[in-house]
C-alpha cells in the first residue's frame, strides 16, 4: 500500500483532526548559496493551539516533500528547511486520533505513515535542515531528526520525547535515530529518564549541548541567523563536526542504566519504557530500517494496550478537566483579592505565604503567637526569594519588590483589617481552628474569604460558630506546596457561591489544579491514602513481614513505597488522620497499635538508611507486635486494592467529588500517582477489582481503555 493510501485510510478514522498545512516557499540564500525551499508547519491557529501530526497533516507534509523532491532532483534548489509557526515547531502525533483507534492494523498504519513521510526528508538529493524555532515534542522532534542538520532557538521553552511518560515509545524514528546521533547514554536520558521524571522538558541551550542541534541562535532573529548559517554550511564554510558514537560497552551500559531507572519508577508495571529500551539496544548496529520496523510494531502494540489509553486519559484530565473544574461556580461571581493574610508562620504557612506572594504579587502578612515565630516565617520567605534571585529566575528589582510586599505582625487587627483573603495553617485541632477563625472574623472586612488548609477536619464544623459561616472555604494544599499542583477546594454546608468562586479564581492565579470536594472526612487524597496505608498497616500488624507488605504494591508504580511515604508525611500526622477517619468510619479505618507505638517512641519512620538503602530500623522492629497470619505479596495486593476500590465507590456514592475522573485527577496531581495507570480507577477496572468489589467498573468502556 502506498503512503498516500495508508494516510487516506487513517484520515477516514479521524474526521475531526485539526489539520496542519505544510507551506513551501522559496528564497535566495545569502552569499550566493542558491535557491532554498522552506517548509513551514502551521495549523492556522495561534500558539495556544500547538501544531500536531494527524493522518491528514502527514499527507500535507508528504505533498510538500513531493514538490521539493522534484525540485531537488532537477537541481532547482540547493537545500530544504523545515520550521514552525511562531513559538511552536510541532508537538507530535495528535493524541485525539490515537484514542479513536480500535484495530491493531490501523495503529500499525499510523506508525508506518509517519515513518514513510519523515524518511523522505533524509533521502532528498540535497541537504535538509530543521529549524526548531519553538516548542518541539514527540513527532515534532522526530521530523527534525530525519534532517541532515538542526538549529535550535535559545528561547525554545520545551523540547522532549514524552512518549514513554504517556505509555508509548518515540515511534517515528526517535528510538532509532537519537542514540545514533548523540550516543545511547544521552538518548536514554532524554527518552527514558526525562519522560519518567514527570515529563521533564529541555530548553534550547540543553538541546544544543546534548548535540541534538548543531547550532544555537537567539530567538529574536532565529530564522534569519539559521538561514545565514545554512548558507555557510552549503558553501562549505562551516563544517559540522559530530563526535563519533561509542558503539561498544558504553551503549550496553546506557541501556542497563535505563532499565534500572525504569524499574525504580514503574517496577515493571508499564511496558513502554522497556519496549523503548529494547529498540535502543538493537539500534547499536546502526540498521535504521530495522529500528523503524521495531518502532512500528511497538507503537501498534502499545496503542492497543491499556496503559496508553490510561496515559492519554490522565493527560486529558490534567490538561482539560484540571483547567475547567467540575462544579465550580460562575467565575464572574469572584471578588478581587488585593491583600492576603496568613495565620501561622510555621513551615507550611511560610510556604503558602511565598506562593501567594509570587503568584498574586499583592501584600501578604503573616501572624503568629510570638515575634520570634513571625520573624522566622518572614525570614523564610526572604531567603527563598534570594534563592530565586541567585538562580536568575527573578531580577534584583523584582526581588526587592517581593520582599517589600511580605510583612509579619502579632496583632491580627493590624494585619488583617484590609485583607480580602485570609488562610490559616495552624495546628490540626478543631478547637484551635475555631478560635483562630473567631479572632479573624472579628477584625477582617465583611467580604474577606476565610480559608482553611485543614487536611482532614470538617470545614462546616470549623465555620459553625461564626456570624458569617458562608465565607469559610477549605483550601487544602499538598506538601511540598511549590511542587504538587493539587488544591482541594472544600465547600462547607454554609459556603456561598461568591466565596467559592473567589477561591477558584485565586487557585487559578496560583497555577494550581483545583478540584471541588464535598466537606467529608479527609476529603479525597488523604482518605484514599489513609485507607491504602491502613490496609498495609493491618497486614503488618496481623503478621506479614514489612518487606513483603511493601513489595506487594510495587506493580502500582507509585512514586515511593507506603512506609517511605509515611516517613515523608510524618508518622504522627499519619496517626492523627487515621484517628480522625476511624472516628468517622470505624468499620473501615483502623488505628494501628504498632504505628501508635512508633509515634510514642518518637521515631521519624520505620527505616534507617545507614547503607544508603532503606532497612527496617532495629528499634522499630523491636517495637512491632505482630500476629501469626502471614500473607503472600499477591494476597496483600488483592486486599489493598479491594479496600481502595471499596473506598472510592463509597466516596462517589456520597458525592465527595462529581465523578471518578476527579478521584484520578486528585491522585495524579496531589500524590504523584502514575500517569500510565491513569491515576487508579482505570487500573482497578482493568484488573477486574472494581467489578469484584462494587459490581461495576468506575469508567465507561473506551474512556481509559481501547474502545469496543
Amino acid at each position: 500500500m502506498s503512503t498516500t493510501e495508508l494516510l487516506k485510510g487513517a484520515a477516514e478514522l479521524f474526521p475531526d483532526e485539526v489539520v496542519t498545512s505544510a507551506h513551501v516557499r522559496h528564497l535566495d540564500l545569502p552569499f550566493g548559496a542558491g535557491r532554498f525551499a522552506l517548509i513551514t508547519l502551521d495549523n492556522g491557529l495561534d500558539h495556544t493551539k500547538p501544531t500536531t501530526f494527524g493522518p491528514a497533516s502527514l499527507a500535507n507534509l508528504n505533498l510538500a516533500v513531493d514538490q521539493v523532491e522534484k525540485e531537488a532532483a532537477a537541481g532547482e534548489i540547493t537545500g530544504v528547511g523545515i520550521t514552525g509557526k511562531p513559538f511552536i515547531f510541532a508537538v507530535g502525533a495528535d493524541l485525539k486520533g490515537v484514542e479513536l483507534l480500535k484495530e491493531h492494523k490501523d495503529a500499525l498504519a499510523i506508525g508506518k505513515g509517519g515513518h514513510e513521510v519523515f524518511k523522505r526528508l533524509s533521502a532528498l538529493a540535497v541537504p535538509t535542515f530543521a529549524y526548531y524555532n519553538g516548542a518541539a515534542m514527540g513527532g515534532g522532534v522526530e521530523v527534525g531528526l530525519h534532517c541532515t542538520y538542526r538549529t535550535v532557538s535559545a528561547s525554545l521553552p520545551a523540547f522532549s520525547l514524552p512518549e514513554v511518560f504517556l505509555g508509548l515509545v518515540p515511534g517515528w524514528g526517535g528510538c532509532t535515530l537519537l542514540p545514533n546521533l548523540i550516543g545511547a547514554e544521552k538518548a536514554v536520558s532524554v527518552i527514558i529518564e526525562n519522560s519518567l521524571n514527570q515529563n521533564k522538558q529541555l530548553k534550547g541551550a540543553q538541546v544544543y549541548e546534548l548535540g541534538i542541534a548543531d547550532a544555537l541562535f537567539e530567538g529574536a532573529d532565529f530564522l534569519e541567523q539559521s538561514l545565514l548559517w545554512t548558507a555557510a554550511v552549503l558553501k562549505g564554510e562551516i563544517v559540522v563536526d559530530r563526535p563519533a558514537v561509542d558503539r561498544g560497552e558504553a551503549w550496553d551500559q546506557a541501556v542497563a542504566k535505563g532499565r534500572f531507572v525504569a524499574d525504580s519508577k514503574v517496577h515493571g508495571a508499564a511496558p513502554a519504557a522497556y519496549r523503548a529500551l529494547d529498540i535502543i539496544a538493537a539500534a547499536k548496529n546502526g540498521d535504521l530500517q530495522q529500528g523503524y520496523d521495531a518502532e512500528d510494531q511497538a507503537l501498534a502494540d502499545l496503542i492497543m494496550g491499556g496503559e496508553l489509553r490510561a496515559g492519554i486519559y490522565a493527560f486529558n484530565l490534567v490538561q482539560k478537566r484540571g483547567k475547567r473544574p467540575a462544579g465550580a461556580p460562575d467565575k464572574s461571581l469572584a471578588r478581587p483579592v488585593t491583600k492576603v493574610g496568613v495565620v501561622g508562620a510555621g513551615l507550611m504557612a511560610s510556604q503558602l505565604a511565598l506562593l501567594f506572594l509570587r503568584r498574586l504579587e499583592v501584600p501578604v502578612v503573616l501572624t503568629d503567637i510570638d515575634q520570634e515565630r513571625v520573624d522566622k516565617g518572614v525570614g523564610y520567605v526572604h531567603a527563598e526569594i534570594d534563592k530565586l534571585l541567585g538562580k536568575g529566575r527573578i531580577n534584583q528589582d523584582k526581588a526587592n519588590r517581593l520582599k517589600a510586599l511580605v510583612t509579619g505582625v502579632l496583632d491580627k487587627a493590624e494585619g488583617f483589617s484590609d485583607a480580602d483573603f485570609v488562610i490559616e495553617a495552624v495546628f490540626e485541632e478543631i478547637g484551635v481552628k475555631q478560635q483562630v477563625f473567631a479572632e479573624v472574623e472579628a477584625v477582617a472586612p465583611a467580604h474577606a474569604i476565610l480559608a482553611t488548609n485543614t487536611s482532614s477536619l470538617s470545614v462546616s464544623e470549623m465555620a459553625s460558630k461564626l456570624k458569617h459561616p458562608e465565607r469559610v472555604v477549605g483550601f487544602h494544599f499538598f506538601n511540598p506546596v511549590a511542587i504538587l499542583p493539587l488544591l482541594e477546594i472544600v465547600r462547607g454546608e454554609a459556603t456561598d457561591d461568591a466565596s467559592l468562586a473567589t477561591a477558584f479564581a485565586v487557585a487559578k492565579k496560583l497555577k494550581k489544579t483545583a478540584v471541588l470536594v464535598k466537606d467529608a472526612p479527609a476529603f479525597v487524597v488523604n482518605r484514599i491514602l489513609t485507607r491504602f496505608m491502613g490496609e498495609i498497616q493491618n497486614v503488618i500488624d496481623e503478621g506479614t513481614p514489612v518487606a513483603v507488605a511493601e513489595k506487594a504494591v510495587e506493580p502500582l508504580g507509585l512514586p515511593m513505597s507506603p512506609l517511605v511515604l509515611l516517613e515523608l508525611v510524618g508518622p504522627a500526622i499519619g496517626l492523627h488522620v487515621s484517628e480522625t477517619l476511624n472516628r468517622a468510619f470505624p468499620d473501615r479505618f483502623t488505628v494501628s497499635p504498632n504505628l501508635a507505638a512508633v509515634v510514642a517512641a518518637g521515631k521519624r519512620g520505620f527505616y534507617v538508611y545507614d547503607s544508603g538503602k532503606p532497612e527496617l530500623d532495629p528499634e522499630v522492629a523491636a517495637l512491632l507486635k505482630q500476629g501469626d497470619v502471614v500473607l503472600t505479596e499477591e494476597q496483600v495486593r488483592a486486599r489493598v486494592l479491594d479496600a481502595v476500590a471499596q473506598e472510592i465507590g463509597l466516596m462517589l456514592d456520597e458525592g465527595v467529588v462529581a465523578e471518578a475522573q476527579d478521584v484520578d485527577l486528585c491522585l495524579i496531581t496531589g500524590a504523584g500517582w502514575p500517569f500510565h495507570l491513569g491515576g487508579i480507577t482505570p487500573y482497578l477496572d482493568r484488573e477486574g477489582v472494581s467489578q469484584r468489589v462494587n459490581g461495576k467498573p468506575f469508567l465507561a468502556p473506551g474512556v481509559a481503555s481501547v474502545p469496543a
